[in-house]
């Protein structure tokens, strides 16, 4: 096994537990010790939409006991016409996607965190003990177990049949044999005193596996080995308390054509090309949540959970979503002409994503929904914190004519009266 350690890993956790005593204060019922009642940043009221887009729903199902109210990377994964999906306590479902059947399940006793991830017959998971978890596709039972020594709040990545990448807490990458799951490289960046709890997914690419890491610092690494081929900072840390220096590139990379978009916490939204690591443009926005984009342009919710449509050549905003603020908002994710994201309260919202426009907007349950929706083509998958999974799909709302005026009933009693004969005219030539 390879591994490559850049620089020294630093001591943090006392000094997390004193900011997070700070904070959250003695008797206190919420953040810098106010109640519920004084939160300073409260989530804005459901805006009235006049819907021209209907979410239908197929198919909704309980499977599994969710996250248990914890902030985790648990999404479903679909494969072979199955839905996966996870749970915090160890539950692992199978179910046909195209009605919800539950086909399996199998409870691990496992703390997952992470995934999953799936590749032919495994599937892939990681845990908030540290470890990697391989599992059959056909019936949940486990394959291998390979332990990290950091939670994995991340996606697995399936690199074909070569080899699985994974993003740990502690901002270590790790690949492994798919199959025995062997590390085959490790490399580990030191993170800042304080960072968000939270992990980027890296994003593969033919030459190289690109990575958000905390203290605002992108890299790509090689394949073969975990070495670096180049390393930028996107965001320099800025502001005088450990607070407000954080900068920590969560949201996961997207990568379109030689161009990769990132967007950090407390800093800036970025293009970098994917070659030689240049950063191309950068723009003031603050982003944690995540990001999606297509030919048409860039979408962004930011850390006040407003959304914003932005230019791919520059990144300067063309539109910006702000009625949606501070209700916990997923990342976007695209449907065709749309953008819909979730927030904390278990609403799906419909955005026109050439205006952003509120268009629609269903709810599914009374839970959160904190994962990126899933679409495959015109359907969404959506999996709330509950547990409770979902198929919808989304179609322009039929308008219905309005109805002609019903013809005036004969009344028998009335008398008609001829319209007079008008004069005949005749226009002769002059």
């Amino acid at each position: 096994m390879n591994s490559v350690r850049v620089g020294s890993v630093l001591v943090r956790l006392s000094l997390v537990v004193l900011l997070t005593q700070t904070l959250v204060g003695c008797g206190g019922g919420g953040l810098f010790g106010l109640g519920k009642d004084d939160d300073p940043m409260p989530p804005s009221p459901l805006p009235t939409v006049a819907p021209t887009v209907t979410l239908n729903l197929l198919w909704s199902q309980r499977p599994t006991r969710g996250t248990d109210g914890r902030q985790l990377a648990l999404v479903p994964a679909l494969a072979a016409g199955r839905l996966y999906v996870a749970d915090a306590r160890g539950l692992i479902v199978a179910l046909a996607a195209d009605s919800g059947r539950e086909l399996w399940r199998r409870d691990t006793g496992l703390a997952f965190s992470g995934g999953p991830a799936v590749q032919g017959e495994r599937l892939a998971l990681g845990t908030s003990q540290g470890e990697l978890i391989a599992l059959s596709t056909q019936d949940g039972r486990e394959l291998w177990r390979t332990p990290l020594g950091s939670e994995v709040l991340a996606q697995p990545r399936w690199e074909s049949a070569e080899r699985l990448i994974v993003h740990t807490l502690d901002d270590s990458v790790f690949s492994l044999n798919p199959a025995t799951g062997q590390v085959q490289w490790r490399v580990t960046y030191p993170p800042p005193v304080l960072t968000l709890r939270g992990s980027s997914t890296p994003a593969l690419t033919d030459s190289g596996i690109i990575v958000g890491l905390s203290g605002g610092k992108l890299v790509k690494l090689d394949p073969a080995d975990g070495l670096p081929l180049w390393e930028v900072i996107v965001t320099r840390p800025r502001g005088r308390s450990e607070l407000a220096r954080i900068a920590d590139l969560d949201a996961d990379p997207i990568v379109i054509d030689s161009t990769v978009y990132v967007g950090a916490y407390n800093g800036d939204l970025a293009a970098v090309d994917m070659q030689q690591g240049e950063v191309l443009w950068r723009r003031e926005l603050s982003a944690h949540a995540g990001l999606a984009a297509d030919d048409a342009g860039l979408y962004v919710t930011d850390s006040e959970d407003q959304v914003w449509g932005a230019e791919r050549s520059d990144g300067a905003g063309r539109w910006k979503q702000d009625q949606l603020r501070y209700r916990r908002l997923t990342a976007p994710e695209r449907l065709g002409d749309w953008l819909i994201v979730g927030d904390f309260e278990g609403y799906l919202h419909l955005l026109d994503k050439h205006d952003g426009r509120l268009v629609g907007r269903t709810r599914l349950t009374k839970a959160s929904l904190s994962a990126r929706p899933l679409v495959v083509g015109n359907r969404v998958y959506v999996y709330a914190e509950d547990g409770t999974l979902a198929a919808l799909t989304a179609a322009p709302t039929m308008t219905q004519p309005a109805a002609s005026p019903p013809a005036p009933k004969p009344n028998p009693h009335a008398t008609v009266t001829p319209k007079p004969t008008p004069p005949a005219t005749t226009q002769g030539k002059r």
